[in-house]
C-alpha cells in the first residue's frame, strides 16, 4: 500500500473521532480475520522475504495490507469510542 492510499485511509476514517455509538463500537471489535486469511498472510509474508511471490501473490499481499490498516483503523476508532462513553 502506498503512504498515499494509508493517507487517504486515515483521513476517511479519522479514528480520532469517537462517533461511534458502544453497540457499533462493540461489533467493530468483533471483527476478525479469518484463521485461513491469517495463514495465507503469513505464507505470503514468508514467500516475500524469500524473494519468491508471483505478481498476483504480491497483489494479494497488498490487498491484505489495505483490509489490516481499514480493520486496525476502525478498531481504533471504537476503542476511544467506548472509552469516551466510559
Amino acid at each position: 500500500m502506498s503512504s498515499l492510499e494509508a493517507a487517504i485511509i486515515t483521513r476517511a476514517i479519522n479514528p480520532e473521532d469517537s462517533a461511534y455509538n458502544p453497540e457499533t463500537a462493540t461489533a467493530i471489535l468483533a471483527i476478525q480475520i479469518s484463521e485461513y486469511d491469517q495463514k495465507r498472510a503469513i505464507e505470503l509474508g514468508r514467500k516475500a522475504n524469500e524473494g519468491t511471490l508471483t505478481s498476483e501473490e504480491k497483489e494479494e499481499a497488498e490487498c491484505m495490507e489495505r483490509v489490516g490498516l481499514l480493520i486496525s483503523l476502525l478498531k481504533s476508532k471504537a476503542r476511544i469510542s467506548l472509552s469516551k462513553a466510559a
